[in-house]
């Protein structure tokens, strides 16, 4: 089995509420002024997503900066020596973008980049990064375990980042909803203990008719930077997307782990939308027939928005420093975790602590 030894994260100082676009000027896709005003529009974003508060980072950092915060928290929480790592995956989607910029930096990667800054002089330490949409860090842990599974590694570090602030349309509601941040985990062979550790996992990529669902598009200004573009997405096609794979997706990762429904103790999942959430789960245990049980979805996005790749490692690393009231994460607890994102892409897995 591969087990995570250690978990970080880096929240960024920068706190945005709803009231930081209380002048922005709305559009819609044709370029007119939507008709409600902005207290109108910004109460139905929290009505729908739940998001109050979002974080940005500071205007001197990069995303390889809040994945290098990110990593060192895990590597102390872990209590390793990052010369043992044998992989570091970066999950990230836009790559560093400088505040006040709009053009994306990704060479060399975010993973060389932060094994620079770790100081690991041992070249057979390999950094990669992963482009999957917010599904990233999940495919980056599946990655880990099949290297280390396969006897190509012992120890993998895996980080997710993202500043999507800096590629958000001022003028698209939509960019209320993205924030930014970091969360990193260390996977290493279980040789102690045979029941903990990943269970199962599940992958899938639709691409024939659905992968624009999310993209990159024009600003709704057409006066803006015409030859810009700014990150886009289908919010109703997403939704209905959502119900009707991951609901499925999750069951067929649970039942291939061989634990019962009645054994679940968490649900980690991807936060981009409450209401969707909540959807996606209850689906999940309709199919069981089961009730859903209390306290079996944290939620952090009323405060730290849409993350991207960094939410699911960031709310790991919160409820295991016991930072989230009514949650936590026991010795032998069963946790899934789930996610869905650009591509469109879905992935799970099934962990037993």
């Amino acid at each position: 089995m591969t087990r995570i030894i250690g978990v970080g994260n880096y929240i960024p100082s920068e706190t945005i509420t709803n009231l930081f676009f209380d002048k922005h000027i709305f559009l819609n896709e044709e370029g007119v002024l939507l008709k409600d005003n902005n207290a109108s529009i910004t109460e139905k974003l929290k009505k729908i997503t739940g998001i109050e508060e979002r974080r940005y980072a500071k205007n001197t950092q990069v995303t390889s900066d809040l994945g290098l915060k990110a990593a060192q928290a895990a590597i102390e929480n872990a209590g390793i020596d990052p010369e043992t790592l044998d992989y570091i995956i970066f999950a990230h989607n836009f790559g560093d973008v400088r505040f006040g910029t709009v053009q994306s930096d990704m060479v060399p990667s975010l993973a060389a980049r932060v094994k620079h800054l770790l100081g690991i002089r041992n070249n057979f330490c390999v950094a990669y990064d992963v482009l999957f949409g917010c599904p990233g860090w999940i495919e980056g842990v599946i990655q880990a375990n099949a290297f280390i599974r396969a006897g190509i590694a012992k120890r993998c570090l895996v980080i997710g980042a993202e500043t999507l602030s800096r590629v958000v349309d001022i003028h698209d509601r939509d960019s209320m909803i993205y924030a930014d941040g970091a969360g990193a985990a260390i996977l290493e062979a279980n040789d102690d203990d045979e029941s903990a550790g990943i269970r199962s996992h599940l992958s899938a990529s639709y691409t024939l008719t659905e992968k624009d669902y999310l993209y990159f598009g024009k600003s709704y200004n057409n006066e803006r930077c015409p030859d810009t573009r700014y990150i886009k997405m289908d919010g109703r096609k997403i939704y209905e997307f959502a119900l009707l794979h991951v609901p499925e997706a999750m069951k067929k990762c649970l039942d291939n782990s061989g634990y019962s429904i009645d054994r679940l103790d968490k649900i980690i999942i991807h936060q981009a939308n409450e209401k969707m959430d909540e959807a996606i789960v209850n689906r999940f245990y309709q199919l069981y027939n089961t009730p859903v049980p209390e306290h079996i979805m944290p939620m952090v996005i009323h405060k730290l928005g849409n993350s991207s790749v960094a939410t699911i490692p960031s709310l790991l690393a919160m409820i295991l420093k016991g930072e989230l009231k009514d949650h936590e994460i026991k010795k032998n607890d069963v946790v899934l975790f789930a996610s869905v994102g650009a591509g469109m892409n879905i992935n799970a897995f099934v962990y037993q602590f």
